[in-house]
């Protein structure tokens, strides 16, 4: 015995480091739903398409103020040039003999500058920021209807987690009076009971086989939640995240008549606003693209400057040293563009594309009141049926109770005690997904009127 001592003692003081060392935190459903948004790898797959449209804003505006300013240089090493006659450098152009001298070499260097700003565009630079303003107010709409989608999935998640946990305290609350049973029933064996039937302890072996399969499955179930949690919130090993509730209670969200619904929902749902927005980018670039077929003014700026040592600049100015020279030029510029053809098929497709927007609106309006009465009936019978399976426990647990005291005092059957521990276990069961049902129905009725589901508690 003495060799286990130390091995004891180890796991002793052991036994405390593991303890401390895995942490428990509790969530609440806000904490929950804000942390899993944060991790949410979908999420940032759409800021990034909000992002994309606001770099759009930026790119139709910066076409509205110098479009075009370019600086381009050139460089290289050129020789110089030798003339055989007496005149000055800076008229080497009047003799027609003139020879490189391969013998003098000097670096080239030229940088040329060109700019245009428009001035006059008929507005469409004007209309082309305009609907860039309005396809990322859509996108941003877009953004909103994704995150509210995320948040409905972890607020079934997190329903979810709540369910499993209820579900276990009943599988061991029930396995308590399952172990009484069959102490009880063990007795009856062994003192010869004459009225103890042989096939009773055959069928309650069955029942208490299938209660195992059926309680290993919910145990099974509560493992795979646990992992998903862990992974939505990004849990490190050492930290095991938990509801802040062990309770799964009917959310406190009264249900309202389906038109404060329907009314809410044509007003505030971000679909319906990213359509609108949709609506407005579509009708101003229509406009962008009719004013295409108008000729534009601008102005336009040109500046060259290019010098090389050994050749010299010529003093006639119409006469150019490409080598060594400075230039600029300013002016009025009209331009237009002559392939009508393309731009009225520009056109026709921006008036397709805005007709299909504002039928989209139509479509998307239909989808939101059909999608309510469903969601609304969902609800409404998901809500009955919670009360009614309320109403049928309390029958079971009054059934259960009397046939547990019939069969205490030697009065009652093993099967009728049987039957009425197993209806009433089904019906806790059937009571708390049926809640589970109730809370995600009216959670997916919040989420299709636009109504922010974090309204939505547990808590009566």
């Amino acid at each position: 015995m003495k060799q286990y001592i130390p091995a004891l003692l180890f796991c002793f003081f052991l036994l405390p480091m593991i303890t401390v060392g895995q942490d428990t935190v509790k969530v609440s459903l806000e904490s929950f739903i804000e942390r899993g948004i944060e991790n949410s790898g979908q999420i940032e797959f759409e800021q990034r398409k909000v992002d994309l449209a606001n770099n759009q804003i930026n790119q139709a505006q910066s076409q509205r103020y110098l479009p075009r300013f370019e600086l381009s240089t050139q460089h290289g090493i050129v020789p110089g040039v030798i003339s055989q006659t007496n005149l000055p450098e800076d008229q080497y152009y009047l003799d027609p003999n003139l020879e490189n001298d391969w013998e003098n070499w000097a670096v080239f260097t030229r940088a040329e500058v060109s700019a245009v700003q428009p001035i006059f565009a008929w507005g469409a630079l004007k209309n082309a920021v305009k609907a860039a303003k309005s396809a990322a107010v859509s996108a941003q709409k877009q953004f909103e209807k994704e995150k509210a989608n995320v948040r409905l999935r972890l607020f079934e998640l997190y329903q979810s987690y709540l369910l499993t946990n209820e579900i276990l305290v009943l599988l061991d609350e029930a396995q308590n009076q399952i172990d009484k049973i069959e102490r009880q029933i063990e007795e009856k064996q062994e003192d010869g009971d004459t009225e103890f039937d042989e096939s009773e302890l055959f069928k309650f072996k069955i029942f208490k086989s299938e209660f195992d399969i059926r309680a290993a499955e919910v145990r099974e179930e509560a493992e795979t939640t646990q992992r998903i949690w862990n992974y939505v919130l990004n849990a490190d090993e050492n930290t095991v995240y938990m509801p802040d509730s062990n309770f799964l209670d009917p959310v406190a969200g009264e249900l309202r008549e389906i038109d404060y619904y329907r009314s809410y929902a044509l007003a505030n749902r971000s679909e319906i606003d990213a359509i609108e927005a949709g609506i407005d980018a579509a009708e101003y670039g229509m406009k962008a693209q009719k004013q295409k077929n108008y000729p534009s003014l601008y102005i336009g700026l040109n500046g060259s400057y290019a010098n090389t040592p050994n050749r010299p600049r010529q003093s006639n100015p119409f006469i150019i040293n490409n080598s060594n020279y400075a230039s600029g030029s300013f002016g009025f510029g009209i331009r237009q563009n002559l392939d009508f053809l393309s731009i009225k098929a520009d056109i026709e497709k921006g008036r397709i594309q805005y007709r299909q927007a504002k039928y989209l609106k139509d479509a998307a309006v239909d989808g939101i009141v059909l999608g309510i009465n469903q969601a609304y009936k969902e609800t409404s019978l998901s809500k009955v049926k919670v009360d009614k399976t309320d109403e049928a426990h309390r029958t079971s647990k009054k059934w259960l109770r009397q046939e547990q005291l019939d069969y205490d005092f030697g009065m009652g059957d093993t099967k009728d005690l049987i039957d009425a521990m197993k209806k009433e276990l089904e019906l806790r069961v059937q009571l708390k997904r049926e809640v589970f049902n109730f809370n995600n129905n009216i959670a997916e009725l919040y989420r299709k009127s636009g109504l922010p589901i974090l309204e939505l508690s547990n808590e009566n």
